[in-house]
C-alpha cells in the first residue's frame, strides 16, 4: 500500500503525493484504518436497512453491493485526502475513482487467500 501510495499513485492525473517513503507506509496504515473503518459503517448500513424493512432492502443493496464493490477504497481515499492534505492531493471525483481501483486491486494482489488445496500429508 506504501509503495501505491508514494510511487503509483502519483502517476495518476489529478492525484499527488507530497513526502518520502515513511509517510507513504504512515499514510498507507491510516488508510487501512480508514478502510475498514468505512467497511463497518456499510455493513452496519446494510443491516440496519435489511432489518428496518425485512429484507425488502437486499433489493438494492445486493446489486449495490455487486456493481460497487471497489468504491469503499474510493471513499476512504478521499477521506484519507481530506485528513492529511499535506501529504495527499486528490483534485476532484474521478482521479479518487481511479486511485480507488488502484489501491483495491492492490488489496486483491496483497490481501491473504484462502487456501484451496487441502494438504496431502494425511
Amino acid at each position: 500500500m506504501a509503495f501505491a501510495l508514494d510511487i503509483v499513485l502519483p502517476m495518476l492525473p489529478g492525484i499527488s503525493f507530497h513526502g518520502n517513503f515513511l509517510h507513504a507506509i504512515g499514510a498507507a496504515a491510516f488508510f487501512t484504518i480508514i478502510i475498514w473503518l468505512v467497511e463497518v459503517a456499510a455493513v452496519f448500513v446494510s443491516t440496519l436497512l435489511t432489518i428496518s424493512t425485512f429484507g425488502l432492502a437486499l433489493l438494492f443493496i445486493v446489486p449495490i453491493w455487486i456493481m460497487g464493490f471497489f468504491l469503499l477504497p474510493v471513499l476512504a481515499l478521499k477521506m484519507l485526502a481530506g485528513l492529511l492534505p499535506g501529504y495527499l492531493t486528490i483534485h476532484g471525483w474521478l482521479p479518487a475513482l481511479w486511485g480507488g481501483l488502484v489501491m483495491f486491486l492492490v488489496g486483491v494482489v496483497t490481501g491473504e487467500h484462502p487456501k484451496v488445496y487441502a494438504s496431502k500429508d494425511k
